[in-house]
């Protein structure tokens, strides 16, 4: 009941701040926070309804006068569809479960972000609910707490061409898709005619959330053989680890490294098969792991572990000790799940 008492507070918080809100849509609001409070994971994708794409001052097309999100299972990306264009809740799907939640921005950047949760609820619904940009601000159930500027942030992936990662710029089309199970929540993304160094390819990736642990599994397939595809965490200059096992690896960072306000600490850490891999380096914006050409599925996992997390991890020492347990059991295992 606590649980479910916190996140009504903050629903009701929203609620309150969205204007446009009549109180039908309010007691449908309350009604879903009863459903997710039975709910151990979740992932969505949510689009504005009632608008029309104009033309915008920063020369791209803008969902112009959205009155309200409707949560979809499946999308294709509208060509209009760009970074800040006010059409997609968060700028992409989402996924959590009670310690964690991230997004992926989907647009040409392709970055993976962190929601920092303060409670142990689902509380995707109302992320974004009452002002676009509005989890960037502290609130009851927690915000969004990483910068990730121009790297691929946390876990998601792209292609190194001459030492740079090239990123979603080009890409023909692009189809989202979310599941939600008993088991598990994932979203799956079909990129379609993805332009990088003079080549084009179709990636499949599939992103999926467990009800326990931090951990995100990341299954990136390549239609066709290709140089440079990789994956990474955002370099803020804080601690950098790296650590073998016999089959599995994983490379970490630990420090004061989040948007909160003080900034405070944040591990994050990234779990890559040996025989996948072809090389791990630092890029510009990244730490990165770089898989061997192959139009095979690759796998890894990715986690964030923020210090106001209910019961969190608080400490350098006791992150490394919770990673460093996770890859004994990946190299036991092969599994996480």
């Amino acid at each position: 009941m606590k649980k479910l008492a916190i996140l009504s507070l903050a629903c009701l918080g929203l609620v309150a701040c969205k204007d446009k809100k009549s109180n039908t849509e309010a007691v449908e609001t309350n009604a879903v926070s009863e459903e997710m409070a039975s709910q151990k994971t979740y992932a969505e994708i949510s689009i504005a309804q009632g608008g029309t794409w104009v033309d915008g001052p920063r020369g791209h097309k803008e969902y112009d006068g959205g009155t309200s999100f409707k949560n979809v299972n499946e999308l294709q990306v509208p060509a209009e569809h760009t970074d800040h264009s006010w059409f997609i809740r968060y700028e992409g799907p989402g996924w959590e479960n009670s310690q964690v939640g991230y997004r992926l921005y989907l647009d040409w950047r392709n970055a993976i972000d962190i929601f920092g949760k303060k409670v142990d609820s689902i509380v995707l619904p109302y992320v974004g609910q009452d002002g676009f940009d509005s989890y960037h601000e502290p609130a009851p159930w927690g915000q969004d707490i990483l910068k990730a500027g121009k790297s691929m942030g946390i876990g998601s992936y792209g292609r190194i061409v001459a030492d740079t990662i090239v990123h979603f710029q080009k890409v023909k089309n692009t189809f989202a898709k979310v599941e939600n199970s008993e088991e598990s929540s994932s979203v799956k993304i079909n990129y379609e005619g993805w332009e990088t160094g003079g080549e084009s390819i179709d990636l499949t990736s599939k992103l999926t959330i467990f009800p326990t642990g931090r951990h995100t599994k990341a299954e990136l397939t390549p239609s066709k053989e290709i140089t440079g595809l990789c994956t990474g965490i955002v370099n803020h200059g804080v601690s950098f680890h790296k650590k073998e096992g016999d089959t599995w690896a994983y490379i970490a960072t630990y420090g004061v490294q989040t948007l909160a306000s003080p900034a405070d600490n944040l591990g994050m850490a990234l779990f890559y098969k040996l025989d996948e891999v072809a090389e791990q380096k630092d890029g510009q914006h990244d730490h990165l792991v770089i898989f061997k050409p192959t139009t095979e599925t690759v796998s890894y996992y990715f986690l964030a572990a923020w210090e106001q997390e209910p019961n969190g991890i608080k400490t350098e020492e006791a992150f490394l000790q919770d990673i460093d347990s996770k890859l004994t059991v990946l190299n036991q295992t092969d599994s996480m799940e």
